[in-house]
């Protein structure tokens, strides 16, 4: 039997790859972005506090009512954003669920989505199994900044949809307020929607400030804000996240979203929405892992590894230019092989691979992980 397949370039993804070769030779796994260490019993004993008490059936499409007003009450506390819980916000199995919904909302053939680039591996597919163009815009490197005059230049009549992610996977950069300057002025006057990918909202270092779409009012009406709970409170399996939008959006999201997955896991919601009230969970949450950052470059400040600035995010790139001159998805794999460290080559996030000679280490682990890596970096 033969298949036409809708994306005949697109293979296993790069976390898959890394995480079995560091399985295969017993690595320290700094490759794919989970943490090693346990959830807050809390959240244990509330999920099955849910679970024995009956909460097992379909959840409502949109979500469990008092998950989505404690995202409310949430979102106006720290962005002074107003979202009707009713209409305006929805549960989704996962961020990437949320991301490919957002974009079947809204894309159609022909339309074109700027995409800022690396890219998390999950927005070209969606674009291009809805008939959108990609138009590929790059960060600027080493600080991987944006250039809008760049953005400017990719907007064309057929521009449908601008895809942003702060704090970003995997440089570890922020938008500042000067970026949300340029956004304005460049999508001011125009049809242009924005997709906000901000599942790294509460990890944000050095005093910075998030710049969520929903903070600007000019650029909540156009946006749909993604965010994930797996992030927040070290649930990645449980695959439960949300989307922030005007009515008019949420609407068209949620008809997309009803034939995807209808509803998520229906005692865990529960479980979220009394946890939320625990509000030093997410607040406390970027000095948390300032801390790990912290250690991390610090345990490895006597290596040949260079660190470039990480503003956000629990992932830190390492320029490795003075250690080889190998390909970043090849020294990856020697890396993890010959050295016992599994990371991942950020080419794989650009369409034409572009390589910077850095790869990305997830700090998201316990401090011991953290010194025997550090320790076998240190060595070579």
């Amino acid at each position: 039997m033969k298949i036409r397949s809708k994306l005949p370039d697109v293979g296993i993804t790069i976390f898959t790859l890394m995480s079995a070769l560091a399985a295969e030779h017993e690595a320290i796994n700094l490759s794919q972005g989970f943490p090693d260490f346990d959830v807050d019993p809390d959240l244990l004993a509330l999920v099955d506090k849910y679970m024995q008490s009956g909460y097992n059936q379909y959840a409502p499409m949109q979500g469990v009512p008092a998950l989505r007003e404690m995202i409310a009450e949430k979102t106006q506390q720290l962005y002074n954003a107003v979202y009707d819980p009713y209409a305006e916000i929805t549960i989704t199995s996962g961020a990437t669920e949320a991301l490919f919904a957002a974009i079947s909302a809204v894309v159609h053939p022909g339309d074109e989505v700027i995409v800022i680039e690396p890219a998390f591996d999950c927005y070209v597919p969606a674009i291009t199994l809805n008939g959108g163009v990609p138009v590929f815009v790059k960060l600027n490197f080493p600080d991987y900044h944006i250039d809008w005059d760049d953005v400017q230049a990719a907007i064309s009549s057929k521009t449908r949809l601008i895809i942003l992610n702060s704090p970003h996977n995997p440089t570890g950069a922020v938008l500042s307020d000067e970026d949300i300057s340029a956004l304005k002025r460049i999508v001011e006057d125009t049809n242009v929607l924005i997709i906000s990918d901000e599942v790294y909202e509460h990890i944000i270092f050095d005093g910075l400030v998030h710049e969520s779409m929903a903070r600007h009012p000019e650029l909540a009406q156009r946006s749909f804000v993604i965010s994930s709970f797996g992030k927040t409170y070290h649930t990645t399996g449980w695959k439960i996240g949300y989307c922030l939008a005007p009515e008019p959006l949420s609407a068209e999201f949620q008809r997309v979203h009803q034939f995807l997955t209808f509803a998520s896991n229906t005692p865990i919601q529960f479980a979220y929405a009394e946890f939320m009230q625990k509000k030093d969970a997410y607040l406390e949450l970027a000095k948390f892992y300032q801390k790990k950052r912290d250690k991390f470059l610090a345990l490895i400040e006597t290596s040949r590894f260079k660190a470039v600035p990480c503003k956000g995010t629990y992932f830190q790139m390492l320029d490795y230019a003075s250690i080889s001159d190998e390909s970043d998805i090849e020294f990856s794999k020697r890396l993890t092989i010959e050295h016992g460290v599994a990371s991942i080559p950020p080419s794989v996030f650009y369409h034409d691979n572009e390589d910077h000679r850095v790869l990305r280490f997830c700090f998201a682990k316990k401090d011991e992980t953290l010194e025997r890596a550090a320790e076998k970096l240190c060595k070579i």
